[in-house]
């Protein structure tokens, strides 16, 4: 019953970033948004890390690893969730939670590549109805002006950038902790991401009014932080499992939206939803049948 409601829990938060993330660039350039972030979810997390956590495994990088934390932070953070916050400028909040079940399936198909590894029929057929999920769900709100062509692009770029970061992290021994290499991560992306707000945002637009401060404490707090406890207490019992709780992200995704911003869920969203999780599930398969 406990990691059933620590799984509902971390599904429910993970799925209300694109929500979160909308109200705030009301207020807010993106990238701006982004930042704060950033550096407040790096700071509670390296914080919690070096102050109370006493195991001697909780220790400065050391040579090589700094560049192994900007590279993974580079994919993940910068490049990812830089992305990701400013495509949702253009992007109703509902595709955006549907894109993030989409990064499991985009594994799959780097892992190809990158890992030379053979992708089973089942998985190749997983990735298919995905994508097409996608397509179908976006369509209406491309249709009805919710989303842009731009924003979709963006956002499906950086759903390549954290895949391609999560095989990457899979390449490598890391010996220090889950927690401290989140932590590290996202603050050296933060920093790696600042020329990039500095050039291209308008700070003078920026209202730093309750609505953007609200964005910016839930987005630290509730999403990088919370949210990823969650996660790493599931990896730590079954790695495979907990990724089946990304299924539901959709689903309170598009919850929210309807519930938060009014976004419309037409015969569309079920279909294209209903074949994401479809591709998830299949793809999934025969990991879940192996464990």
């Amino acid at each position: 019953m406990k990691n059933s409601f620590i799984g509902l829990l971390f599904a429910m938060l993970w799925a209300s970033a694109s929500v979160a993330t909308k109200f705030g660039v009301l207020s807010a350039e993106p990238l701006v948004l982004a930042n704060l972030r950033f550096f407040i979810a790096g700071s509670l997390l390296l914080g919690y890390s070096y102050l109370l956590r006493p195991d001697s495994s909780y220790r400065l990088p050391q040579g090589r690893e700094w560049y192994q934390l900007a590279l993974f932070g580079f994919l993940n953070t910068t490049l990812y969730l830089g992305l990701y916050v400013y495509a949702m400028k253009y992007t109703a909040a509902g595709i955006g939670s549907l894109s993030l079940a989409t990064s499991p399936l985009l594994i799959i198909l780097l892992s190809v590549w990158w890992l030379g590894r053979k992708p089973s029929g089942a998985e190749l057929l997983g990735v298919l109805l995905g994508m097409i999920g996608v397509g179908i769900a976006t369509y209406p709100l491309l249709r009805d002006s919710y989303t842009t062509m731009g924003g979709v692009v963006l956002l499906m770029i950086s759903m390549v950038a954290v895949s391609a970061a999560s095989v990457y992290y899979a390449t490598i021994q890391w010996k220090l902790p889950n927690l401290l290499i989140n932590g590290w991560q996202v603050a050296i992306g933060g920093i790696m991401l600042l020329p990039f707000t500095a050039l291209i945002s308008d700070f003078s637009a920026t209202q730093w009014d309750q609505r953007f401060w609200a964005s910016v404490l839930w987005l630290s707090l509730a999403v990088s932080t919370g949210a990823l406890l969650c996660w790493f207490y599931l990896l730590r019992l079954d790695t495979v499992r907990a990724s089946l709780w990304l299924f539901l992200c959709p689903l309170f995704g598009f919850f929210f939206a309807w519930w938060l911003m009014d976004e419309p869920i037409t015969v569309f969203t079920y279909v294209g939803t209903a074949l994401v999780i479809g591709g998830l599930s299949m793809a999934q398969r025969g990991k879940v049948r192996k464990s």
